[in-house]
């Protein structure tokens, strides 16, 4: 899987980073926490810049967060509860997950926002409530950016750090990935299979 990914991102450089992460963030086929270290890799060996991995990490972030946010904005709660009874198993979302979720975003507001972007199974769905709860849309850019901002940073940051500890676990590191991507659809699947709304 990382070989896939570090031969997408060498084929189209920033612009591979930002469709990655703009995918993971509205269907997360391939996790940030494969995408952004290769990002990292690339830049140690001057491929690319450590500053324009993590801004097209954050900028593919955000624009996938926005597709989310403009959903709960356009759709708001009883259409998205509506939208999860109906087809809810595709993405694995019962309405109450939905309420759940609103309850949890009236909360803690901007916090939510910002540290959602930092919890692997929160992050693709939080801006959704931010969405319905009609957060102000320079508001929600800002804790977004910011959250995906730490988030990239840190994973392109320790695999540019750790470059070289890279060719040491080379061997291994590409079977890993892979059978965590395939324990992730395995995952989904079990999910979709045995969902109750």
């Amino acid at each position: 899987m990382v070989n896939w990914i570090t031969a997408f991102m060498e084929g189209g450089g920033y612009f591979s980073i930002v469709l990655l992460m703009v995918l993971e963030a509205v269907i997360p086929p391939i996790p940030s926490e494969l995408i952004m270290p290769v990002g990292g890799l690339m830049a140690s060996r001057g491929e690319l810049h450590i500053v324009g991995v993590i801004l097209a990490g954050t900028l593919g972030s955000l624009l996938g967060a926005l597709l989310w946010y403009g959903g709960g904005l356009a759709l708001g709660r009883e259409r998205v509860r509506h939208f999860a009874e109906r087809h809810g198993r595709w993405l694995t979302l019962t309405p109450s997950q939905v309420d759940g979720a609103q309850r949890w975003f009236d909360r803690h507001g901007t916090k939510a926002v910002f540290f959602g972007r930092l919890i692997p199974q929160i992050r693709v769905f939080i801006s959704l409530p931010a969405g319905i709860a009609r957060m102000g849309m320079q508001k929600f850019i800002l804790w977004t950016s910011l959250g995906a901002a730490m988030w990239n940073a840190i994973l392109a940051g320790l695999a540019f750090w750790l470059a070289d500890e890279y060719e040491r676990i080379h061997h291994w590191f590409n079977p890993l990935s892979t059978a965590v991507v395939v324990g992730l659809i395995a995952w989904y699947l079990y999910r979709v299979a045995t969902f109750k709304a």
